[in-house]
């Protein structure tokens, strides 16, 4: 950590090197008093001109005017140039290089330009007068291309570190999208996996327990789906977990983005293990596929998979078990439909399953990032059915996550 030490709200080696200068000038206003024209009414000037030049950095503008009107007077008592002059050349570099817009600066020239050629028609010398206005016109003229050079660099150098910051209050800004997407991602997953596998649960230990004393078969039957249902959500909740886990702080200079988790994501292939047990809980499903199957981003098949999943457990949470399913995956040329339809004629759980609220919200949401369409409802002779249409990528699949 670097400790900067200031005074008046100003860095130190600023402050004490403006002390300096301003003391030189004073010194050398003092040193001459005797010996130079105006004798202490000169110097007076001169040392006024010291006291100016501390606010040189602060108050370039106002420093100018001031050390303006005291040459003038100068001027116009005809005292001729003095060593304390050299506080005119330290002003104008000032205003050049500290003052909020180049015009202050170009203005202080124009009027520098005027006092060169006041000051070297009252140059005593033996040479012509224009020629010592060209000294003095040379000598001015290199300080104020100086502090232009320098003024130039100064405002670079701003601007890279306004840049600098401003490009790592973006990042840091992307990376708080980054997390606060990533946990929207997580919260649905996890609704996807505590609702979907609990309502199967919380159906098949209802049936199990209506049937344990009529039919201990189907009741083993049931309990064992309970089983394979928990284990299954287990291990999705480990895996988003561990994606929890391994989010982190992080070191200085990485995003604070989550870390992917290592399984693999669900993927189409997964359909038909998902198709399995809700089979084994009940369900009479026909699974139909229409068209060739195409490449898609893992986003765009984990939002598949999670519609068709959605769509099962509705109907066995409100169709119950029993009843039978018409499940359809069509691929077009431009697009994925999922089509789900339930008879509504299943038997009747013993208590129903607790509803999270948000399935059909959850699902609507998921299509609607592949820009996709929803409609779901009652279906006229009895039942419920689902249509989800997804459009496929119409330029090389990308890494989109679904949430």
């Amino acid at each position: 950590m670097i400790v900067r030490r200031t005074m008046f709200g100003r860095p130190l080696r600023g402050v004490a090197f403006d002390v300096a200068v301003s003391a030189l000038v004073a010194l050398v206003s003092l040193t001459a008093a005797v010996n130079q024209p105006g004798g202490w009414a000169a110097t007076l000037v001169g040392v006024a001109m010291a006291v100016a030049l501390l606010f040189r950095r602060t108050h370039p503008g106002a420093v100018t005017v001031a050390v303006a009107a005291l040459a003038l007077v100068q001027v116009v008592a005809r005292w001729g140039p003095l060593v304390y002059d050299v506080a005119v050349l330290i002003t104008l570099y000032s205003v050049v290089k500290y003052g909020r817009r180049l015009r202050d600066g170009v203005l202080a020239g124009g009027v520098a330009a005027v006092g060169v050629l006041l000051a070297a028609a009252q140059t005593p010398g033996v040479v012509q007068w224009w020629v010592t206005a060209l000294w003095y016109g040379l000598v001015t003229g290199a300080v104020w291309l100086v502090a232009l050079n320098v003024r130039t660099r100064r405002l670079y150098v701003l601007s890279l570190e306004e840049r600098a910051t401003t490009l790592e209050r973006e990042r840091e800004a992307e990376s708080r999208a980054a997390v606060a997407e990533e946990r929207t991602r997580i919260a649905r997953e996890l609704h996807d996996v505590v609702a979907h596998s609990m309502a199967v649960m919380i159906v098949q230990a209802d049936g199990a327990r209506f049937m344990l004393d009529r039919d201990p078969e189907q009741a083993r039957t049931a309990v064992k789906v309970v089983a394979d249902t928990g284990r299954q959500a287990l291990e999705e909740m480990r895996r988003l977990v561990g994606v929890l886990r391994d989010a982190g702080p992080t070191g200085a200079g990485d995003s604070a983005v989550p870390a992917e988790p290592e399984h693999r994501r669900l993927t189409l292939v997964d359909l038909a293990d998902l198709l399995a047990r809700f089979r084994d809980a009940g369900l009479s499903i026909r699974h139909t596929v229409t068209g060739d199957a195409p490449a898609l981003p893992p986003g765009l098949e984990l939002t598949v998979y999670r519609v068709v999943q959605e769509a099962l457990t509705n109907a066995l949470k409100h169709a119950g078990v029993g009843a039978h399913v018409d499940l359809a995956l069509a691929y077009t040329a431009d697009a994925v439909v999922v089509r789900a339809a339930d008879d509504g004629r299943g038997r009747p759980v013993v208590s129903p399953a607790p509803s999270g609220g948000h399935g059909l919200l959850g699902m609507r949401e998921r299509v609607t990032v592949y820009d996709g369409s929803l409609t779901a409802g009652p279906r006229t002779g009895g039942g419920w059915q689902l249509e989800a249409r997804l459009p496929l990528p119409s330029g090389p699949a990308t890494e989109v996550i679904a949430a």
